[in-house]
């Protein structure tokens, strides 16, 4: 079995603060909603690659710094990714042999699976909304998938042969 190419931690984390500036970054009123988790998917990302150096204690310091930048009540982001960062290592095994298309069904459900918490954190601080519009930013993340792991793996390979 070939062995993934050692990735530097520095790269690593400056695609996690990339994507948590995209996750930050201001949209107009009505295009927030549209918005991809780009967090969720970086850490889905290294979390599958890189298990052994990328895991929930990311998650939790990637989900504080985004509960300052937003303003939110401390712990709400950080609890989630590190949620996610969990379930990641949790289905592990089973990503890794998965095609594309599958994986993109996984990523759908994992960041599901946070919005739902998320959602279900955020009705006990009186933000509370009927309507099932804030799983849209799973479905465009899961659509997102093959193409932003495909370009990560290109980078890979071309870090490793430099």
């Amino acid at each position: 079995m070939a062995r993934a190419p050692v990735v530097p931690l520095v790269v690593v984390w400056l695609t996690l603060l990339l994507a948590l500036c995209l996750q930050a970054m201001p949209l107009a009123e009505g295009w927030q909603l549209y918005r991809p988790d780009w967090l969720g998917l970086m850490l889905i990302y290294w979390c599958m690659r890189v298990p052994d150096r990328v895991g929930v204690l990311h998650g939790f310091t990637l989900g504080l710094l985004l509960d300052l930048i937003e303003g939110v009540p401390l712990g709400q982001n950080a609890l989630t990714l590190s949620l996610l960062a969990f379930l990641c290592a949790l289905v592990y095994p089973r990503f890794r042999a998965y095609s594309l298309v599958q994986q993109a069904v996984l990523v759908l459900v994992l960041l599901g699976i946070v919005q739902l918490l998320a959602q279900w954190v955020r009705t006990f601080l009186g933000d509370f909304s009927i309507h099932l519009a804030f799983l849209i930013p799973s479905l465009i993340s899961a659509v997102l998938w093959p193409w932003l792991a495909t370009m990560f793996y290109a980078l890979e390979k071309r870090l490793a042969a430099s």
